[in-house]
């Protein structure tokens, strides 16, 4: 009787390769909470090693950036990429690395993933079967959860590059839209990491269509620079400027998730926040107020404040009595003048210079230096503060403001040539009715009740004032609805550092909005800025670009359309009877499918909108916060600029179109917000570029 030996399956070569990648990243983890663990215990007795307490206060404050930059969320992918260098590269030969967002070392100190910032992971992005960069494979990882599921090689060397084909990039740009939005670091484009990787004194402006990933782009590079230039960028700080509340939230979670847990966010309102804004200007009255002209009509009310002398100063000084004649007094203040020097740090530089003219005397009729105390009391005597008050009053941003709206002889001279006298009329409400609109002009500045358009002139006011605190690197996202002054506001807090700016001219729907990027360079004052243009969408599906890119056409801007690498996704295009009861049978559709669902119409149909989802028994989030669980949100188009989800369901487009001037650029936006799948909805005929 033959025995015949049962055949054993034998292990696959990608399931052991599967299980040492896995073995690598439970390894890379716990180094990584070991490499924490050490910052948290240095956090604890930093107090103890420090040599003062302003020391201490500095190592504490590093100790706990270090520490939250060390935090790991395991639903994220420790590392999403290994290199494996060929024997042709001289400096990398044979040498593998895996890159992730962050370096993670050993207890030797040895590298286990290398942050995606490196030097070395240009290649990861940069790298193609034409120009291999010294790689011989180039591996990209699945994952599930945090948890690796799959990899896919490219060798380079052999002439293989799966490009846009790779199953696990498409897999990664297609993934539902949950929550706030997500890094890019795995997806990166070459075009895209060109971008990000440009020198900090670069500014650069970004061109770019829906989905082609710019404020990804944006934020990408802010983590880039201040990995680059650390220090630099820690002591002058990087802002990031978004159009709203909403749109930070959005975007919030990107930079922390690379480790950068310090770059502040603001709008630009939280720039100028130096008045309360209680009142609302009619929009003739606001779109004159964002002007460009206003800048200079604002400096010549400053300059118009200077006088000259009119008579010499005399200082009582017990037994002596000094005095300055009126040839040196002219000459102070020309010379001062002409140093072009911010207004109140001119008046000080004034008040300065005339204590120093009776010092001088003081010191020739006693043969020594007076003191410190004899100095101050000078510069506070009554003869110096009255001709300072003189020739150089002391000014308040508001108060510069509030004088020119209640006075209109004096905003004729400083608007004389610039403003018509009907535009005159308008700041002055004297032709506008500014009581009826609910604005109004106090008896004093702190009583008048400001406009938003008037905190921005108000923060140019206290530019010509005093000297602004300026950021290393300003990130300006959705740019193309900044008006010029409100350009200025940015451009004084980057003077002296360099700028990103992103946005698209299709999207902008102020009165104000840009139609050049070059005009809109020029008030930020980076004229000299690269613009760039992205036109490959990673997000949005080519079905649903194909009929948002019917309004371009109609929306009078100069951008090439936009085109998609995404064969997936769906648009239906619905003509319906019961808005309210087709919206609510269409989200529990979109209930069936992952991902995030928005429901987006005019700003006016909202709250009905969200009462009939509320009735079916669907919870709802709104552009103020999240409920929690929540996975529809109910949005006013005026608020969706640069928001993404899965399932669009556009309400009502003519509404859209008829609620504002740029109506047409508004519904462009909501279109362009989908990355699955967009629903149109609508019992009014559709606008006529989308017949």
């Amino acid at each position: 009787m033959s025995l015949h030996a049962q055949e054993i399956p034998q292990p696959h070569p990608l399931d052991d390769e599967l299980a040492a990648e896995r073995a690598h990243l439970t390894r890379s983890r716990a180094a990584l909470h070991r490499m924490r663990e050490r910052a948290e215990a240095l956090f604890a007795t930093g107090d103890k090693v420090a040599g003062d307490a302003y020391t201490a206060e500095q190592l504490g404050r590093h100790l706990a950036r270090r520490v939250a930059e060390l935090a790991d969320d395991p639903r994220t992918p420790l590392f999403f990429g290994r290199l494996d260098f060929g024997d042709a590269d001289a400096e990398h030969a044979g040498r593998r690395y895996h890159v992730g967002r962050r370096h993670v070392t050993d207890e030797r100190g040895e590298p286990l993933v290398l942050d995606w910032r490196a030097p070395v992971s240009r290649a990861f992005y940069r790298a193609s079967a034409r120009d291999p960069q010294g790689l011989a494979v180039r591996r990209r990882f699945g994952f599930g959860d945090g948890k690796l599921t799959s990899f896919e090689d490219e060798h380079l060397d052999r002439g293989e590059e799966l490009g846009t084909a790779s199953r696990i990039l498409t897999a990664e740009i297609e993934r539902p839209r949950v929550g706030p939005m997500r890094d890019i670091v795995a997806t990166i484009q070459p075009e895209q990491d060109e971008l990000v990787r440009a020198e900090l004194a670069d500014s650069i402006c970004v061109q770019g269509a829906p989905g082609t990933g710019k404020t990804a782009v944006g934020l990408h590079r802010a983590a880039y620079l201040l990995y680059l230039h650390r220090e630099r960028l820690r002591r002058s700080k990087v802002l990031v400027v978004g159009p709203n509340r909403a749109f930070l939230g959005y975007i919030a979670a990107v930079l922390p998730a690379l480790g950068e847990v310090e770059v502040e966010q603001a709008t630009v309102e939280d720039l100028v926040h130096r008045v309360p804004v209680r009142a609302v200007d009619p929009p003739a009255v606001a779109t004159l107020k964002h002007d460009a002209r206003m800048a200079e009509v604002l400096r010549r009310a400053v300059d118009a404040y200077v006088g000259e002398p009119a008579e010499p100063v005399l200082v009582s000084d017990g037994s002596f009595r000094w005095r300055i004649g009126l040839e040196p007094l002219h000459r102070l203040v020309r010379d001062t003048r002409a140093e072009l020097l911010p207004y109140a740090v001119g008046r000080d530089r004034v008040r300065a210079r005339v204590v120093g003219l009776l010092q001088r005397q003081a010191e020739a009729r006693r043969a020594e230096s007076p003191s410190d105390a004899w100095l101050r009391r000078m510069s506070r005597s009554k003869p110096v503060t009255g001709f300072l008050d003189a020739v150089w009053p002391a000014l308040t941003p508001d108060g510069l403001l509030h004088a020119l709206y209640t006075d209109p002889d004096r905003l004729a001279r400083a608007a004389d040539g610039l403003l018509t006298p009907d535009e005159q009329s308008l700041l002055t409400g004297t032709g506008t009715g500014r009581t009826r609109t609910g604005t109004g002009v106090g008896r004093t500045a702190k009583a008048t009740r400001w406009t938003a358009a008037d905190a921005v002139l108000i923060d140019e006011a206290a530019g010509l004032l005093e000297r602004s605190t300026g950021y290393g690197h300003v990130v300006i996202d959705e740019a193309q609805d900044l008006s010029p002054m409100q350009c200025r506001v940015i451009a004084r807090r980057s003077e002296h550092g360099s700028l990103t700016l992103l946005g698209d001219l299709a999207q902008a729907t102020a009165p104000w909005a840009a139609t050049d990027w070059r005009e809109s360079l020029r008030h930020l004052g980076k004229p000299d800025a690269t613009v760039v243009p992205l036109t490959i969408g990673f997000r949005v599906p080519a079905a649903v670009l194909a009929f948002a890119n019917r309004l371009l056409p109609a929306l009078a801007v100069d951008v090439p359309p936009a085109e998609s690498l995404r064969g997936d996704g769906t648009l239906e295009v619905r003509t319906v009877t019961d808005l309210a009861g087709a919206t609510v049978a269409e989200v529990r559709a979109a209930l069936t499918h992952e991902g995030s669902i928005a429901v987006i119409a005019a700003d006016a149909a909202v709250d009905e909108l969200r009462a009939a989802l509320a009735g079916a028994g669907i919870e709802t989030a709104t552009a103020d916060g999240p409920a929690a669980g929540a996975r529809v949100t109910v949005m006013p188009a005026s608020l969706v600029k640069g928001l993404e989800y899965d399932h669009v369901i556009a309400v009502e487009p003519a509404a859209i179109v008829a609620a504002e001037p740029r109506g047409l650029h508004r519904l462009y936006v909501v279109l362009t917000r989908a990355v699955s799948r967009l629903s149109v909805l609508h019992a009014e005929p559709l606008p006529a570029p989308l017949g």
